[in-house]
């Protein structure tokens, strides 16, 4: 089994067909599902995904594109919507200063509210940053004395320096089927490089498709491409590469119930 751990269910790429995609997932070996949190606006729809399913969780969280608009100023509501039994975690939060769609203050206002919502709640973050590694490890570090936080860093495409020092944190790295495009040769070093009990795998779905079906809209079902190329750099078998990512998961997200053999949808 393998789970996909970040991806767009309530986006309306997938609203005239979300059965199917949920079961396309299933029948490719997909086992379980993160449906991720970017606005606190758009939370139950988020929220609603995840209940109609048995094998999709969800997170609460704001992304830092939308921290201008809706950025969290203060932990509480993060808190009071994590209590919902689908909520495994808390984001995707962090920090974007390639695109700054949102400013840097806000951004970090709203990245720190989440650090301390996840302080308060014992979730793991879900991380986003894009050209910010320096702030995003400091407020990492900063918001985690003694590590007392954990998290992933999604959809990982920075540096070696961030990896590392999430991973002295006790974080994981997640990637996307990004490290399969033709131009990630040092994006596949630094996957080679994440030990594997700390490595996740995900689609980022309807975004970021892997070789050989780049271009298309992604779904969970496409998952195996980009499992099967970690598993080669990894030097491990595919189903050696599902089983320690499958578990790696449900370490991290820890109030996530892992589906039975039988358990469908």
């Amino acid at each position: 089994m393998l789970v996909d751990s970040h991806c767009h269910l309530d986006f309306p790429e997938f609203a005239h067909e979300l059965d199917e995609v949920v079961e396309r997932a299933r029948q490719a070996g997909v086992g379980a599902v993160l449906t991720i949190g970017t606005h606190l606006s758009r939370f139950a729809g988020v929220r609603a995904v995840a209940e109609r399913f048995d094998r999709v969780w969800c997170s609460v969280g704001v992304h830092p594109h939308e921290a201008d608009a809706e950025g969290v100023g203060e932990p509480a509501t993060l808190v009071r919507l994590a209590e919902h039994a689908k909520v495994v975690g808390l984001g995707e939060t962090g920090l974007d200063y390639h695109y700054e769609h949102s400013s840097r203050e806000a951004q970090q206002a709203s990245f720190r509210a989440h650090l301390d919502a996840a302080a308060g709640t014992g979730l793991p973050l879900i991380v986003h940053s894009r050209a910010a590694d320096d702030d995003t490890a400091a407020m990492l570090r900063a918001g985690s004395p003694g590590g007392r936080l954990t998290g992933v860093l999604h959809c990982f495409t920075a540096s070696r320096a961030l990896a590392e020092a999430a991973l002295e944190l006790g974080f994981y790295v997640s990637f996307s089927g990004i490290v399969t495009f033709k131009n990630a040769g040092e994006l596949r070093e630094t996957a080679r490089a994440v030990p594997l009990d700390r490595l996740l795998v995900e689609t980022d779905a309807p975004y970021l498709a892997p070789v050989p079906l780049r271009g298309r809209r992604n779904e969970p079902s496409f998952l195996p491409h980009t499992a099967a190329l970690l598993a080669e750099l990894k030097g491990v078998s595919v189903e050696s590469l599902a089983k320690a990512t499958t578990d790696n998961f449900f370490r991290l997200f820890a109030k996530a119930r892992r589906p039975d053999a039988g358990t469908h949808g």
